[in-house]
């Protein structure tokens, strides 16, 4: 991946110091502390890949706008998403922080996409200045993965459901915890969403169709209102 260290504009500290990896770190302290950390800012075609699988990871990346999904192929070429991502969230760092560093999955912008890139040898390790809050970029970093790791077992618990309508009622109930209402909004598009639950398009559509008749749900694009509770 080709990637030009360019200065690090006003406007792009401004923008960083509202990320959650940079919490807790003013603006005044963040511009320095970028150019210690050599980022990155790089974008991205909608559908163009930033990480492909099996490709050798060193960056973190942090999304400053746009949307990227984690996705992987299975043996017939399928690929399913298994992990959406958006404003201010990471991605590539469970391979970049791991033991092996060669990804298992790809990663590709959905939209177009802008993203911060940071070297995870220069995030790691404390530069000879011992920048007063590159401390907390770490601290930041854990906190955010951990909360990520939660977001993955929720992945896991409805993969492990038997039928499709199970998996699409536990997928909005993890949403309705998350947005606190019974009418929630859906981040997936239909077929993001297809992909997600690991079934094709069509097959979603007709059960979500059975599921409005039979006055589970009601649903309008990417808005469902649950008629039911648990």
């Amino acid at each position: 991946m080709n990637t030009n260290h360019a200065g690090i504009s006003a406007g792009l500290v401004e923008e960083a110091a509202g990320l959650p990896v940079f919490s807790g770190i003013s603006e005044a302290h963040l511009g320095p502390m970028l150019k210690c950390l050599q980022a990155t800012e790089k974008k991205y075609k909608k559908n163009e890949f930033i990480f492909l699988e099996g490709e050798n990871v060193a960056y973190i990346g942090v999304i400053l706008s746009g949307q990227v999904n984690m996705l992987k192929e299975d043996f017939g070429g399928q690929l399913s998403v298994l992990a959406v991502m958006r404003n201010s969230e990471l991605f590539g760092e469970t391979f970049v922080c791991g033991s092996r560093q060669d990804t298992t999955v790809s990663f590709q912008a959905a939209v177009p996409t802008r993203a911060l890139l940071l070297p995870f040898h220069r995030v790691l390790n404390v530069c000879s200045n011992n920048c007063a809050f590159h401390h907390q970029v770490i601290t930041n970093l854990v906190r955010l993965i951990a909360d990520k790791n939660m977001l993955l077992l929720q992945k896991v618990e409805i993969s492990s459901k038997k039928t499709l309508r199970e998996k699409i009622l536990t997928y909005l109930y993890f949403l309705k915890g998350q947005q606190h209402s019974n009418y929630i909004e859906c981040p997936l598009d239909r077929q993001e969403l297809a992909g997600f639950l690991n079934a094709n398009r069509s097959s979603l559509s007709r059960e979500l169709s059975l599921m409005q008749e039979e006055g589970i749900l009601e649903y309008d694009r990417n808005l469902f209102h649950l008629l039911r509770t648990r």
